[in-house]
């Protein structure tokens, strides 16, 4: 557990668990950048600074870490948040909507490590988190191109997390279930749909309308009850998991799709065998 006072960069912080954890930190006592791509949405007041930044932007990424070394003294938390969903079957994305949401998740995320590993480096210490999903286990329908981002964050995360293995730098991918934000309304975009797939948005779903009613969408743990535990494994220098569940129903989500692999694996005595192994 550390008291002194950290500096955290936060990215989509405008709403959220982006939100939350810039404020639960700040209350806590901290220093929050929070940046995002709109300055008049991003949370003020006491232990929070606002930075515009778009994550799609690499010399803004670049000139904001910078910024934040140069006018706080060194910045010890990462946190790569900035996302949005995307509803829509394969067979209705577009190459502009895959490469949007990969731009803004994967890239943006890669631009932000990359931007602040000197610092972290040179200071010999930081943590950079990654705010995935338990989508990023399992799938669902209709949630391909989410579900690829995510699951080429992780990939990415768990590499860059044996390449800094030794400086003093932490990494962490963190995996919510449910959150009760806008997530699913203001914060989801919705591709063009393709009446095959009718059906199958309103079992899903519970409705074929793109995009869906507003009514009815929330639901899942409050997101300042993610946040107060995302800051509790942060404090925690000896919660060493790479990986870490956040929320009421992502043990069981995971749990689950984790189960269904498996199954599939295990249909391969080799693999059994090499399971045994491992895992005796």
């Amino acid at each position: 557990m550390t008291s002194s006072r950290r500096t955290w960069w936060i990215t989509g912080a405008s709403r959220g668990l982006g939100r939350a954890l810039a404020e639960t930190a700040a209350a806590r006592g901290d220093l929050v950048v929070a940046t995002g791509r709109d300055a008049a949405t991003l949370p003020s007041g006491d232990g929070l600074v606002p930075m515009t930044l778009d994550v799609r932007d690499e010399a803004a990424v670049v000139a904001t870490a910078e910024r934040i070394v140069a006018e706080h003294g060194r910045v010890d938390v990462v946190v790569n948040n900035a996302g949005y969903g995307l509803v829509g079957a394969v067979e209705e994305l577009t190459d502009d909507e895959l490469r949007g949401i990969l731009d803004t998740t994967v890239l943006g995320s890669a631009r932000v490590a990359r931007a602040a590993l000197p610092h972290l480096r040179r200071q010999g210490s930081g943590h950079l988190l990654f705010v995935s999903t338990t989508g990023a286990v399992g799938t669902m329908p209709l949630l391909g191109a989410y579900n690829a981002a995510k699951w080429s964050l992780e990939g990415m995360a768990q590499a860059l997390a044996g390449e800094v293995a030794g400086t003093g730098v932490r990494v962490s991918i963190l995996e919510p279930g449910g959150i009760d934000t806008d997530w699913g309304t203001s914060s989801m975009a919705f591709a063009d749909p393709l009446t095959a797939y009718d059906a199958l948005r309103e079992t899903l779903f519970g409705t074929a309308v793109v995009p869906w009613p507003v009514e009815g969408t929330g639901g899942g743990t409050p997101p300042a009850e993610i946040a107060a535990a995302i800051v509790a494994h942060v404090d925690d220098e000896s919660d060493d998991r790479l990986r870490v569940l956040l929320g009421d129903d992502a043990p069981e989500q995971v749990a689950a799709a984790l189960h269904a692999r498996l199954e599939d694996y295990q249909r391969d005595p080799r693999f059994v065998a090499a399971l045994a192994e491992v895992a005796p």
